[in-house]
């Protein structure tokens, strides 16, 4: 498959002579874990029992945002005000118990191939997550053996704004010790999406949940692919494209 149009344009818009992925910083529900249904369920189910209206597939769009932030969006909506800190925490721990309720996740389908690819070719990984729930981060040592070390982790707890704001994938590249052109991002989210490519990285986008491609597109992901599955086929090729393109 031919990516170089894609990384061509990525360079002449951001005024890189080159990309050359030293860390991948990699987003975790929707992309590592098929676990956005789930979190839908149980955002929705928790808001109906607030009283405040709300439909299933908006809670896919808000994802990548902190539990706060997507409190406050609802509250603003409901009761034109943010929440209360004391309403955050109760509420944002009744959505997390809801979900601990639900039948276990399962790993996304091509996640563990696509980590292998990165680890096979020396590219540090990095886990930037909007989550806070340890009831997934602590599956990872065990889902992903090896794929993640505990100290390249961003997670909700981690930074003062959420994305769509790029100070998730900011710090993320801080942890990693690199800059924008040596590092690519892997997201299944508008917000994600938005995040990373605001930070300047080349970002990958996944559509594994009921988000149109076009909403990647235009919070500028570079490369989409329609499945993790055919991410995982495909990196090895994007990386070589990647490391032998040059803008002159």
């Amino acid at each position: 498959m031919n990516f170089i149009p894609e990384i061509e344009r990525f360079l002449k818009a951001r005024h890189f002579k080159s990309v050359s992925p030293l860390a991948a910083l990699i987003d975790m529900d929707g992309t590592l874990y098929d676990s956005m249904g789930n979190h839908a369920d149980a955002w929705l189910r928790m808001v109906t029992e607030l009283g405040i209206e709300a439909t299933r597939d908006e809670f896919f769009m808000y994802e990548g945002r902190t539990g706060a932030s997507t409190i406050n969006i609802i509250f603003r909506r409901a009761y034109g005000r943010d929440a209360t800190p004391e309403e955050i925490e109760e509420l944002y721990h009744r959505k997390t118990v809801y979900f601990a309720e639900m039948p276990p996740v399962k790993p996304m389908p091509g996640a563990k191939e696509m980590l292998d690819t990165l680890i096979r070719t020396g590219i540090k990984r990095v886990l930037v997550t909007g989550s806070g729930q340890s009831s997934l981060i602590n599956r990872l040592d065990t889902d992903f053996p090896g794929a993640f070390s505990s100290v390249l982790r961003v997670t909700s707890r981690s930074v003062t704004h959420g994305k769509p704001h790029p100070e998730p994938f900011i710090r993320a590249m801080q942890l990693a010790g690199a800059k924008p052109s040596q590092c690519i991002a892997i997201e299944n989210a508008p917000l994600g999406v938005k995040s990373a490519s605001d930070a300047g990285v080349f970002t990958i986008a996944v559509t594994t949940g009921p988000i149109p491609r076009k909403e990647m597109e235009n919070t500028g992901a570079a490369v989409i692919f329609p499945s993790m599955e055919e991410c995982a086929s495909q990196l090895h090729i994007l990386l070589y494209q990647l490391l032998t393109t040059s803008q002159s």
